[in-house]
């Protein structure tokens, strides 16, 4: 008997992803096409990155290869979700490695409590 088709996860962004991805899409015009595969992996059920400690949620942290450098994933974007459901992600915010060097636990958690 086959089984049922899984239903996708839902994937949500908060005001604060959909700020950043419009702000380095100026910089870096593929972000775009970068994220997506990362986004319908998300959506396929697969649970992809590092968890991030200290946050009191199940945040996971990305690395998404930029193509408009050519420095690999390590120079890359960086993409912080939160596993709310197996299916329920929600996009938390996105950074570039080249300006931001890393992000803290209590940014996660104000971008999360901010009422989005």
């Amino acid at each position: 008997m086959p089984s049922e088709p899984a239903e996708p996860v839902q994937v949500e962004f908060t005001p604060e992803f959909k700020r950043n991805l419009r702000a380095l899409a100026r910089k870096y015009r593929h972000i775009r096409s970068d994220v997506q595969p990362v986004i319908n992996q998300l959506q396929a059920g697969e649970v992809m990155g590092d968890q991030v400690p200290r946050t009191h949620y199940t945040i996971f942290k990305v690395r998404v290869r930029n193509s408009d450098i050519q420095k690999g994933k390590r120079s890359g974007y960086r993409l912080i979700y939160h596993l709310l459901t197996p299916e329920n992600i929600i996009l938390v915010t996105i950074y570039s490695k080249l300006d931001q060097s890393d992000i803290s636990a209590e940014q996660i958690r104000r971008v999360l409590t901010g009422g989005w």
